[in-house]
């Protein structure tokens, strides 16, 4: 073991009052199909309907309703399955998973236990230090999920809302590979990430279309693995982040008072940053799966499989390593290029014909940067890839500088507008006739005698002679012109 990956994994561990912890986390990503319908039914999926307005017989459990599973989930599942490089199981089984729950109508959960759609995958997850972890995926499977009961609408009863029931879910389950609170960011990120690319599910985690279980335990480094925990449906990111940083430390005290970990299910809660014990962790034997009587096994032909893979777009991973060789990027910022679909296509749309790493910048720095201080994605940008790709054309047609280039953006993202058409209609077009720049280089070097001096005895002051000029020509002079007329008129190699 070299001393990078040494400093990399002590740079992870936590210090306890009796020495170093280390944190083990899998992640169990509850991700909602995106398909019309559900599973098992022909119910509308659509978010934000009126409550119990979108239930069939089938979701309501009434006496003698079959189940039919719904084809195009199936595939949604095979597609992401390939997506994360997993092995396509052609045989798979719908198991009952028996339970108690207020908000399931059948009493039960149709769900896939011991051989599920998809079987194990990998996720590469690139961490800001450089680092590239592999994290494993277990297994895929397809579930139905359960309603919402709601505890707001009466002071003494709870009502249930079954538009949820039977809504297809990808239960993506990884190895425990994670080993900080960091990490586990990073791959939920990625996962998001690859799941909106495949169009298999729209990671709208505020509206719980992903959610995650995480199981979080802690050892000394070396040793097997401790008793975990699991907390139970956090949907936020950053909740996550902060959910493992608390529990790991909240198992680190009792280990080192002397206590033990009880296996459980707890819940994080976001106000007070703190995790919550909500019940004893059941085993998979306390759920008494068996076959779905109702569902026969499920079968697919290796020929479809085959298909769907290749109709995949472009993942993530393979974008990024095209816009480092096609494009000579940097990783750092093909990795923010494509960190979302949305913003690759509009990257490349303004990268068109022109240079790339010009087109990166405007893009990450200036567009990115607006949209995430307007809290605005970038599918609602109020500059489009063409009038960006104008305002760069301008620069490098020396219609205009960099400065003024900046105030052009506003205009655009303020006023919208043809970047052309507003250059020439405010008078923007910055100064290349040599003979105006260089009246206005004589006059600050001549108001200036004293810094003339100065200069000749430390070119680097010629910068600030440059700044005086830029700003008596109220910055539309030519930046090279007025540097290179500054250095000779004070006789600066």
């Amino acid at each position: 073991m070299n001393e990078a990956v040494r400093a990399a994994m002590k740079s992870k561990l936590i210090e306890g009052e009796t020495g170093p912890w280390e944190v083990v986390i899998g992640m169990e990503v509850h991700a909602q199909v995106t398909s019309n319908a559900k599973l098992f039914s022909g119910a509308s999926t659509e978010f934000g309907g009126e409550p119990n307005s979108h239930v069939s017989l089938v979701d309501a459990a009434m006496p003698g309703m079959l189940p039919v599973i719904n084809r195009f989930c199936v595939e949604q599942a095979v597609r992401t399955g390939l997506g994360l490089k997993a092995k396509i199981n052609l045989r798979s089984v719908f198991d009952r998973k028996n339970y108690f729950y207020p908000d399931l109508p059948q009493g039960y959960q149709i769900s896939q236990y011991q051989h599920p759609v998809v079987g194990e995958g990998v996720v590469l997850v690139d961490m800001p230090d450089g680092e590239t972890i592999r994290v494993g995926i277990e297994r895929i499977h397809l579930e139905q999920d359960a309603g919402k009961s709601l505890h707001d609408r009466h002071p003494t009863r709870s009502y249930v809302d079954l538009n949820r029931s039977g809504v297809a879910l990808m239960e993506i389950v990884s190895k425990p590979d994670l080993r900080s609170a960091e990490e586990a960011r990073g791959y939920i990120t990625k996962l998001r990430a690859i799941l909106r690319y495949l169009g298999t599910c729209d990671g709208n985690m505020e509206q719980g279309s992903l959610r995650a279980d995480v199981n979080v335990s802690v050892r000394r480094p070396g040793e097997p693995f401790g008793t975990r925990c699991e907390i139970k449906n956090v949907n936020s990111i950053r909740f996550i982040a902060q959910a493992i940083d608390y529990e790991a430390r909240r198992q680190i005290g009792i280990i080192e008072d002397g206590g033990t970990i009880e296996q459980e299910t707890r819940l994080f809660d976001p106000k007070t940053g703190q995790t919550r014990s909500m019940r004893s962790k059941e085993e998979a034997h306390d759920y008494r799966y068996f076959p779905d009587p109702d569902l026969l096994p499920l079968e697919l032909d290796a020929a479809w499989v085959d298909a769907i893979a290749a109709s995949l777009p472009e993942l993530p991973d393979d974008k990024k390593a095209r816009f480092i060789a096609e494009f000579g990027l940097t990783p750092y910022d093909a990795g923010v290029l494509v960190a979302e679909r949305e913003t690759a296509d509009f990257f490349e749309q303004v990268a068109a014909g022109r240079d790339p790493k010009a087109a990166a910048n405007w893009v990450i720095n200036d567009l990115l940067g607006a949209l995430n201080k307007a809290g605005r994605s970038i599918g609602d940008s109020p500059v489009s890839a063409d009038q960006l790709g104008a305002i760069i054309d301008l620069i490098s047609e020396k219609v205009i500088s960099g400065k003024i280039a900046k105030d052009l953006f506003e205009i655009v993202w303020s006023e919208g507008g043809d970047p052309r058409a507003i250059v020439e209609a405010r008078g923007m077009r910055q100064v290349t006739d040599t003979g105006a720049i260089e009246r206005a280089v004589d006059e600050v070097i001549a108001a200036h005698p004293d810094k003339v001096e100065q200069a000749r005895a430390k070119p680097s002051m010629a910068g600030w002679f440059v700044g005086q000029v830029m700003k008596a020509t109220a910055g539309k002079a030519n930046p090279q012109a007025v540097n290179e007329l500054v250095r000779a008129k004070l006789g600066i190699e």
